[in-house]
């Protein structure tokens, strides 16, 4: 399926409705259904059964060409695909510059319960082999660095050996990068940031086309209780059918702005995978549909990068994905990054004003 078809059935509506049916989704805040007699077949229980989740999983399928879960968050998503894949003894395969939680997750949780966690940094991840790893997690491009690993090579490489790779596509999204058709077991994401677009909403999801793995993970969220509220999914189904249009706006206004960034004097280093002297520009052009709109600028130092958010108008937050753009020194949680580092999430403003305004306050700090 193309991305134009996945686009057209997501703008099309829920199917099968009937005369005097609302076209809308109705919001259904139930945490009990009318269960008289024999339970099977019916919904049963607010933590097990909702029509909205089931409408924004059969949305999340589309995008993924595969069956989806819908979690309270990201990490939720994350925890559900290793709390219900690990066991005591297995041992675990993590980016050292991928995003900060995850490892914390690691560290502190699944160190608990007998699983033992690795590193490696993202550009150089298929080094020294998957043997021995029950499940190698991937994050490409990495979050915030924004470096770059063959997901097909450590895919092939890592069922060889044995494991299942289980990929982060957040900075991406289905539009910008098909991790399941490149061989991952599993694909996570943060539906928080750019599927819902308008930074009022903390949602996430997990897609599997292996049934074990998706049953294992639907099983974790019933028992754990980790699930989405319905009004959250709600606001997600709402913000579904435009994301491919506001995707492509914010990979085309980065794509824009990159060249301008690298080419100015307060600039000391520049990461986007759509430059063609990024280290990733190949290996990005072979597995990414798109660049995607994060971009990854060093400055002097820290002041100097909180005086360019300021002085830029972009909104100094610590998530991204949003219609407008933001902006974040990412040091200031401990990334392994210089202090003057800033994560630039390109939205969706008209790209002339938004160039105008940055390059602006960059020639106000050079």
């Amino acid at each position: 399926m193309s991305d134009d078809d996945r686009a057209g059935r997501l703008m099309h509506g829920r199917p099968g409705l009937e005369r005097g049916d609302p076209v809308a989704l109705p919001l259904t805040m139930a945490s009990m259904f009318h269960l008289p007699g024999d339970p099977a077949g019916a919904p049963g229980y607010g933590r097990v059964d909702n029509p909205v989740w089931e409408e924004v999983e059969r949305q999340l399928s589309i995008l993924e060409g595969a069956p989806a879960l819908l979690f309270p968050s990201g990490m939720g998503a994350i925890s559900a695909a290793l709390m219900a894949g690990l066991k005591a003894g297995d041992r675990v395969l993590l980016p050292s510059d991928g995003y900060y939680t995850t490892r914390l997750l690691a560290d502190r949780v699944l160190a608990r319960f007998g699983v033992a966690a690795a590193y490696r940094p993202t550009a150089r991840y298929g080094e020294g082999g998957f043997d021995g790893f029950a499940a190698v997690f991937v994050e490409t491009p990495s979050n915030p660095g924004l470096d770059l690993c063959d997901l097909a090579a450590i895919c092939a490489a890592v069922r060889a050996a044995g494991g299942v790779t289980l990929v982060d596509n957040t900075t991406m999204t289905p539009f910008g990068q098909r991790p399941l058709e490149l061989g991952a077991d599993v694909v996570v994401a943060s539906d928080t940031k750019a599927p819902s677009g308008q930074s009022d909403v903390i949602l996430g999801h997990l897609a599997t086309r292996d049934a074990a793995l998706f049953e294992a993970a639907k099983d974790w969220r019933k028992l754990s209780g980790a699930i989405p509220g319905p009004f959250e999914a709600w606001q997600l189904n709402r913000s579904l059918p435009t994301l491919e249009m506001r995707f492509a706006r914010m990979c085309d206004s980065a794509e824009a702005l990159a060249p301008r960034l690298a080419a100015h004097p307060a600039v000391r280093a520049l990461r986007y995978p759509g430059l063609p002297d990024d280290p990733g520009h190949a290996l990005a052009r072979s597995q990414m549909a798109r660049f995607g709109f994060l971009i990854g600028l060093t400055l002097k130092d820290r002041d100097t990068a909180e005086r360019f958010i300021e002085a830029a108008g972009l909104t100094p937050a610590t998530s991204f994905g949003g219609v407008h753009s933001s902006a974040e020194c990412r040091a200031r949680w401990g990334d392994d990054v210089p202090g003057g580092f800033v994560r630039l999430s390109v939205g969706c403003e008209p790209v002339a004003d938004l160039s105008a305004r940055i390059v602006a306050a960059l020639d106000e700090i050079a």
